[in-house]
């Protein structure tokens, strides 16, 4: 069942309606039966306690949390592997479940526990809901998507930071929005209209405004990215240059354009997906059910853009390039250009696949009709 959710902009903006059911993390009721974590208890019998599935609760201080999860992945560093990509992906995998079997409370739309912080999004996305119980992991995605909802990101090339709603994909690496800047500078076609497939963050339909294009298209699947970016504009002047749709691939668009702009999931999977993983994860059929529908929405001499990555084949995911594959069989596109950039060297705070970066590249690929 659809939400209704109404936004009152500041300074007297009009107010506008979207009917979407957003995409937030179900909150439950209290446990009857629960094992409460404190500070000083024994953390190996706790995580024994949660390795039975059963929940902990945190009660006293929000960072006996932290504390807790800290404990968690020191004993899973000791017992499961986490060398190999396909090990980190399973390590993450038993963290993640065991990790969100620990709660905490909120009252009021404010956490239980002390020293906790002050998360707007609890009042924002369950006006009707006061007091309810939230895994640790989501309270703390809610927490950083806070902070970058309300300070901002700021994009390399944009003017304006970006106040990512929660639930939405943004970037956190940039080699890819460098590139497709660079080839807009160069971009000496018609600029009536363009489609963002998949506009997220909305980064790429900003950057193409940037650059003279008239009006720009997008869809997205994820709710929360057409609230978040219908909220974000307003009734500004990017209100109407930029028009959004809810829906798969090209959604409700039916004109012909002369630009068509795709940023997919650069890794396959084969699992079920929620929204967010969307993002970073494509299905068998995306791409082939994509470029059957780009042929239709391309004018004659218009280009089709997509951002992609090897990431896939370097960690072994997958064998082959998907856009490769479309050029390969022909018929359809054919490759006026690809042009790479090499990836920056990850933070050493993170182990996560480093060992990758070296040979990693972003990619944009420039099709044309056959």
């Amino acid at each position: 069942m659809a939400e209704a959710f109404t936004y009152l902009h500041p300074k007297g903006k009009p107010t506008i309606m979207i009917d979407l059911k957003i995409n937030k993390p179900q909150p439950f009721l209290p446990l009857k039966d629960v094992t409460i974590y404190n500070r000083g208890e024994d953390i190996k019998s706790i995580i024994n306690v949660l390795e039975a599935g059963n929940p902990v609760l945190i009660t006293e201080f929000y960072n006996n949390g932290s504390v807790l999860l800290s404990g968690l992945q020191e004993h899973l560093n000791r017992t499961l592997p986490n060398t190999s990509f396909k090990e980190q992906r399973a390590y993450r995998a038993v963290y993640h479940k065991l990790s969100n079997l620990i709660i905490v409370e909120i009252e009021n739309h404010k956490l239980v526990a002390k020293k906790a912080p002050v998360v707007g999004w609890f009042k924002k996305l369950y006006p009707e809901t006061s007091d309810f119980l939230l895994t640790l992991p989501q309270v703390q995605g809610l927490n950083s998507a806070w902070q970058w909802y309300t300070n901002g990101i700021t994009i390399p090339g944009l003017r304006n930071k970006i106040h990512p709603y929660y639930g939405t994909y943004f970037p956190t690496r940039f080699e890819h929005l460098e590139l497709f800047d660079n080839w807009l500078k160069r971009y000496n076609g018609p600029k009536k209209s363009a489609i963002d497939v998949g506009v997220g963050s909305g980064i790429l339909a900003l950057q193409m405004v940037k650059h003279g294009f008239q009006k720009v298209f997008a869809t997205d699947t994820n709710p929360n990215a057409i609230i978040g970016l219908t909220e974000m504009m307003g009734d500004t002047k990017l209100s109407r240059k930029i028009e959004l749709d809810f829906g798969s691939l090209f959604g409700k668009w039916k004109n012909k354009t002369e630009l068509i702009v795709f940023n997919p999931p650069w890794l396959a999977e084969t699992r079920g997906l929620n929204n967010l993983d969307a993002a970073i994860y494509y299905n068998d059929t995306l791409f082939s059910d994509f470029f059957q529908a780009a042929k239709q929405m391309l004018l004659p001499d218009g280009k089709l853009v997509l951002i992609f990555s090897n990431f896939a084949q370097i960690t072994g995911v997958a064998k082959s390039n998907p856009i490769e594959q479309e050029i390969a069989k022909g018929g359809r596109f054919q490759l006026e250009k690809c042009y790479k950039k090499n990836v920056k060297k990850g933070s050493e705070k993170t182990k996560r696949s480093l060992q990758y970066r070296e040979t990693e590249e972003v990619e944009l690929w420039v099709l044309t009709h056959v």
